[in-house]
């Protein structure tokens, strides 16, 4: 079996070699499924003080194309406490919006969010059933991550301007 590094290390060729941001997208939502082995994934860029969940691969529609106010939002929750969350049964956590989650399969979940200086976005993976999935997942997705705003730092033009920094989220979300 391919060792996960080795798999992070395939993954930063084929992101240096994107040649826009969707391909990076592509490459980001795909990698991080296959890494967590789970049933969806979610690419998700900060759009001043909104989550927009620009991409997604998964067993069946979540939000792709849908966007959230950051502080109602457990991706925005992510970037504004630049740290991974993982959440072991949706329906028992506060920080998920039960209204956007009760229509669909995701019953755990790990967002992670991509850092620069300021946050640009988080990545997403879910499963449809409760549990916790080991940290070697968490640490490959925040590898992942890096790897993704590196890429990412190549298209500006094809990012949402974030609008605000973390303080900013921080004030948005009542934290």
């Amino acid at each position: 079996m391919v060792g996960n590094a080795e798999v992070i290390d395939r993954i930063g060729a084929r992101l240096s070699a994107a040649e826009r941001l969707e391909d990076v997208q592509q490459v980001v939502k795909a990698a991080a499924r296959r890494l967590a082995d789970a049933h969806g994934a979610t690419f998700v860029l900060l759009d001043r003080d909104m989550c927009y969940y620009a991409d997604e691969d998964s067993m069946s529609p979540l939000w792709k194309g849908q966007r959230f106010p950051v502080s109602d939002c457990i991706s925005g929750w992510a970037m504004i406490h630049r740290t991974a969350v993982t959440i072991a049964d949706t329906r028992r956590d506060d920080r998920i919006p039960q209204e956007a989650y009760r229509p669909t399969f995701v019953r755990s979940l790990v967002m992670v969010p991509m850092l620069g200086p300021d946050p640009v976005g988080a990545i997403g993976v879910y499963w449809a059933r409760p549990g916790q999935p080991d940290g070697g997942v968490v640490e490959a997705l925040q590898r992942l991550a890096d790897l993704a705003v590196a890429a990412l730092q190549r298209f500006p033009e094809g990012i949402p301007d974030p609008g605000f920094k973390v303080a900013a989220l921080k004030a948005a979300s009542g934290d």
